[in-house]
């Protein structure tokens, strides 16, 4: 169908707003590769902007080297993938049920769920009962208080909802269970969605602060958005081996540059690889018939 004039511009307007605010998002970013690829003296000075001055890769040969930093990385890959995999099977094992019509008594725990989303628990409630489960100082206090999402699950179950009743009478009437039927015919049918819903939990624990604030007091078991925080609270601790050593071609700026994009930079690589399924499924998942 050929465009008019004005659907042109409208359309142009629009790629060049898009790609404006694109560009002012990915400016942050740039300017922290730049200032961590620069000479201390350039990044103190304020010169560095979108491009490198005296460049060298001594920061990121400092913090490629910590063995602390590597230790919260491998803490918070650990807890994205088992905790974003425990959020997933709950929420689903969740919502399932919750979407079905045989389910009687559905409105009223939905209800229940759904007032959960309305009011948080109080703090201190929180960590007392926390404490009182004996996950103190444990990376379960980061995976089991939060393992089902209620705005995640609520998508889920809308999805389940939005589903033709006739894939139920026709999977029973070959003799299939509710597990089979969930696990052979609704989950297939859910890539899109899953793939959304996982998304929003990935992104949910590489970004785990409050919790790990609460309750952890090992350093050891620090994720990775603690460390970060402890380097740009302390940043001596960053620089004092090499800098004691001689090695001034870093200094705490550069080094705050890189740790940032250190730890922002592997949850972003994510969002390619799921872009395709994220519109869909947030759609998907949101309207029901």
């Amino acid at each position: 169908m050929k465009q008019t004039f004005g659907e042109k511009c409208f359309q142009i307007a629009n790629y060049v707003f898009l790609t404006a605010a694109a560009f002012t998002m990915i400016l942050p970013l740039l300017h922290l590769l730049a200032v961590s690829l620069s000479s201390p003296v350039a990044a103190d000075s304020k010169e560095v902007f979108l491009w490198p001055v005296g460049f060298t890769f001594a920061s990121w040969k400092h913090i490629l080297q910590s063995s602390g930093l590597w230790q919260s990385f491998g803490v918070t890959v650990f807890i994205t993938v088992a905790g974003t995999a425990l959020s997933m099977l709950f929420s689903v094992l969740t919502a399932f049920p919750l979407s079905r019509r045989e389910f009687l008594l559905r409105k009223q725990v939905m209800l229940g769920i759904v007032i959960t989303m309305i009011f948080n628990a109080p703090m201190i409630p929180f960590f007392l009962t926390v404490r009182e489960l004996g996950l103190m100082n444990s990376l379960w206090s980061l995976l089991i208080p939060g393992v089902i999402g209620t705005f995640n699950m609520v998508i889920l179950r809308t999805f389940f909802m939005s589903l033709p009743k006739e894939l139920d009478d026709t999977a029973r009437i070959d003799g299939c269970h509710d597990f089979r039927i969930l696990f052979q015919i609704y989950l297939p049918l859910s890539k899109p969605v899953l793939a959304t819903v996982s998304l929003f939990y990935a992104v949910g624990y590489w970004n785990t602060f409050q919790r790990a604030v609460l309750f952890l007091r090992d350093p050891g078991l620090w994720p990775l958005q603690m460390k970060l925080r402890a380097y740009l609270t302390s940043p001596e601790e960053l620089a004092q081996v090499n800098m004691f050593l001689g090695d001034y071609n870093f200094n705490t700026t550069t080094l705050k540059a890189a740790t940032i994009l250190f730890a922002s930079v592997p949850i972003i690589l994510v969002y390619p690889y799921l872009q395709k399924y994220f519109v869909k499924g947030s759609l998907l998942g949101s309207l029901k018939e």
